[in-house]
């Protein structure tokens, strides 16, 4: 199904999903918060004018069912765009479950364990948190929120307020990855991701017209807001 120019093709229905990754988180104290329900700074407005401004109006919007994605709802809808009608509250967009690592330090979690270099994330794709998740239960859930709300809002803009894990995941399943290669993707807090789910009689599939998209940053005093995991963190990182 090809469509060099973009245009809308005839009998194929578009459901653009919008992925929006929470404001940063300030008071982690360098612990790991996982699924934790903790608050986010979204105090700089200059952020939030700027993911106001390409986000579409007249969306579906939906969060995870952590404060901080409802947080950062809010501070796009402070910042002069539209509040909609209803926030979907939908727990299948929450971040990895992480077990026992929750609250652990974050330096000592990392120095303790194996991890694969260039993967952004707390472990192995496979590898389940003792009492919590794996990124493939994550994944698993994620796909299975996406197919649901595009089965309810078909042909609708979709503005979905989550997390890095969560976003990870819905790429991989929009470029048909295993779940491990979704940790291959940087999602910085704040940014935008575009995944179109294209259907017809015959067709189900997708197009990706943007990943990690930061409006703000064309002004320099700007710079991404980067909360990395993995064997890249240090000193005042955080991870969400």
């Amino acid at each position: 199904m090809s469509n060099p120019k973009g245009v809308q093709l005839p009998g194929v229905e578009i459901t653009r999903w919008w992925w929006v990754r929470h404001a940063p988180v300030r008071i982690d104290g360098g612990k790991i918060y996982g699924r934790s329900d903790i608050a986010c700074d979204t105090s700089d407005r200059h952020v939030f004018d700027g993911v106001a401004r390409i986000l579409p109006r007249n969306a579906v919007w939906y969060a995870s069912g952590l404060q901080r994605t409802h947080q950062t709802a809010q501070a796009i809808w402070d910042a002069g765009f539209p509040a909609p009608v209803e926030l979907i509250k939908d727990k299948s967009f929450d971040e990895q479950d992480v077990g026992e690592w929750q609250g652990r330090n974050r330096a000592e979690f990392f120095a303790s364990l194996p991890v694969e270099i260039g993967s952004y994330w707390f472990a192995p794709a496979d590898v389940r948190a003792p009492g919590g998740e794996s990124f493939v239960d994550l994944f698993e859930r994620t796909r299975d929120g996406i197919e649901r709300a595009s089965a309810l809002h078909p042909g609708k803009d979709i503005i979905a307020v989550a997390h890095g894990g969560t976003i990870k995941a819905a790429i991989a399943y929009a470029l048909g990855l295993d779940p491990w290669n979704g940790l291959l993707f940087t999602i910085d807090n704040c940014s935008v991701t575009r995944l179109d789910r294209l259907t017809s009689a015959d067709y189900v599939g997708w197009r990706i017209p943007m990943i990690n998209q930061q409006p703000w940053i064309a002004d320099p005093s700007h710079a991404a807001m980067h909360q990395p995991a993995g064997p890249e963190v240090v000193r005042e990182t955080k991870l969400a």
